[in-house]
């Protein structure tokens, strides 16, 4: 039996800076008796053994300081034809560049959108890996189509906090975006898997896009919530998916480098001038507070309003 499987994944969701950036991953999957209808029956990185350093949760195999593999993952499932970060963006983005700039200001907009000095920094070497990577999980039944990546910049993220909706809200309603997006792509019923969203069990008392849509209560656990919507497909939010799932890791690997580009355009226009001595990674660490304490005079000269810049806290 075959079905139209995608993982989804989020990357950023507890930063201080930068966008909370959502990928969904998709593959037609073969699937067989012996593999287990609630893992989903996707390989993963233990199916491939020499590629399980390919293959695996992005926490554990790419950094702030490197996120080379997630850049290959990314150029591997594009393919040929893109020669930018930008390109690569336009890509795969859910929304084009006119909808994704549209609520910044122009004299901000140089915050997050320019490219200068842009470019792509993953060996050779390591994209063929992945793209022998990628020819394995097809031997093993998984054939990845498709890559879509939504992100939600800060002053996205402050609005929806000023409407009361907390950023797990707008975690689940990005994804519930996504997978609408790749049905329609399919064709056909889907099976997505997303890695759990907060300490949410009742998804459907918090659906955004999906709410109204006819639904079943497959499992709704601490582990796992489990939803068949009739002519869309089934929806799983699995626990720690993105150390399970192989499509689940595909995407956080391939959000991870989406997430670093932008941050790198942020730590690049306000480094000179800035006396920003190291790129943040925007969370909640030592390097990202010298980074918003240094900045804070710059900022004010370019009129950068807060909310542009810094996520509001949660109170």
């Amino acid at each position: 039996m075959e079905r139209f499987q995608l993982g989804i994944d989020e990357n950023g969701l507890g930063a201080r800076l930068g966008p909370l950036v959502v990928t969904a991953v998709a593959a037609h999957v073969v699937v067989s008796s012996a593999r287990s209808s609630k893992s989903g029956g996707s390989s993963s990185g233990r199916d491939v053994p020499n590629h399980a350093h390919l293959l695996d949760d992005s926490k554990r195999l790419v950094s702030h300081k490197d996120v080379r593999l997630g850049e290959a993952w990314a150029r591997a499932l594009v393919g040929a034809g893109v020669s930018t970060p930008a390109e690569l963006l336009e890509r795969i983005g859910l929304d084009k560049f006119s909808v994704a700039t549209k609520p910044c200001p122009a004299h901000v907009r140089s915050q997050c959108w320019d490219t200068s000095d842009e470019r792509f920094t993953a060996p050779t070497r390591m994209i063929d890996e992945v793209t022998e990577c990628i020819a394995a999980l097809r031997e093993h039944g998984t054939s990845l189509c498709l890559v879509r990546s939504a992100w939600v910049c800060t002053k996205l993220l402050n609005l929806e906090r000023l409407q009361e909706r907390h950023r797990f809200i707008v975690d689940l309603h990005t994804m519930e975006r996504l997978i609408l997006e790749v049905r329609e792509h399919a064709g056909v019923p889907i099976h997505a898997i997303c890695g759990k969203v907060g300490g949410i069990a009742d998804y459907p008392r918090f659906f955004g896009p999906l709410s109204g849509r006819l639904h079943t209560v497959v499992e709704q656990t601490k582990p796992r919530s489990v939803y068949e919507f009739a002519q869309l497909g089934r929806v799983t939010f699995e626990q720690d998916a993105d150390a399970k799932d192989s499509l689940v890791m595909i995407a956080s690997l391939v959000g991870k480098y989406v997430r670093e580009l932008f941050m790198a355009r942020i730590a690049r226009r306000y480094a000179n001038g800035g006396n920003v001595k190291h790129p943040p990674s925007g969370y909640h660490d030592p390097v990202t507070n010298q980074f918003v304490e240094a900045t804070v005079g710059l900022r004010k000269s370019l009129r950068v309003a807060a909310d542009c810049f810094e996520r509001r806290r949660s109170t």
